[in-house]
């Protein structure tokens, strides 16, 4: 099992893993979940994937087994920044606007984590591994880009994972259902992990 975080500037050298990454996504969050999205030639895509962004995979003999999708708040294209603070701002139709208590940050110090999945094709008696070896890697990542904390949406009972792999998470908004789903937006704190 390998982890790789992919950026616009090193894609060219990992072959297929980008587009693999999005046929992944395809499969979890328009196959799986029912959401609607943009897609193209089987892959799931939307204005938050450019330049700006890093995109974390673990992968194993080309096949793509988990991901998540790492932007600064500070990001800019057209009208959009990050998800979650266009969402506040109304900007999107599928997330609540009222999902943070606070307004959202623009700091070069905090990233937003967005897309995160794990195949379904992962067995169980793997899955902990899998989720363990995408937070290790989106840590370090976004501590790397300098980020002392993240931003993300995720499901509502994620926090007791978030524990069991030792990432301090705590609830940042009100708990929303929406996607067909219970979920929470949650600040991560990175800063235990800097030793």
């Amino acid at each position: 099992m390998e982890v790789t975080t992919l950026s616009f500037d090193n894609m060219h050298k990992h072959g297929d893993l980008f587009p693999n990454m999005l046929r992944a996504r395809h499969s979890t969050f328009i196959g799986r979940n029912k959401w609607e999205l943009p897609e193209a030639d089987g892959m799931e895509y939307d204005q938050y994937d450019t330049p700006a962004s890093r995109w974390v995979a673990v992968h194993e003999l080309g096949q793509v087994l988990a991901g998540v999708r790492l932007t600064p708040t500070t990001a800019r294209c057209g009208i959009y920044s990050y998800m979650i603070r266009d969402a506040q701002l109304g900007l999107l139709d599928s997330i609540p606007s009222n999902l943070l208590w606070e307004e959202a940050p623009v700091a070069s110090h905090v990233w937003e984590s967005s897309r995160v999945f794990v195949s379904e094709t992962v067995p169980a008696k793997m899955r902990l591994r899998v989720q363990i070896a995408l937070i290790a890697e989106m840590v370090n990542s976004a501590r790397s880009l300098g980020a002392s904390s993240l931003l993300g949406i995720i499901p509502e009972h994620s926090p007791r994972l978030a524990r069991r792999t030792g990432i301090d998470c705590k609830p940042a908004g009100p708990v929303l259902d929406f996607e067909d789903a219970n979920s929470v937006c949650v600040t991560i704190n990175l800063a235990q992990k800097l030793h």
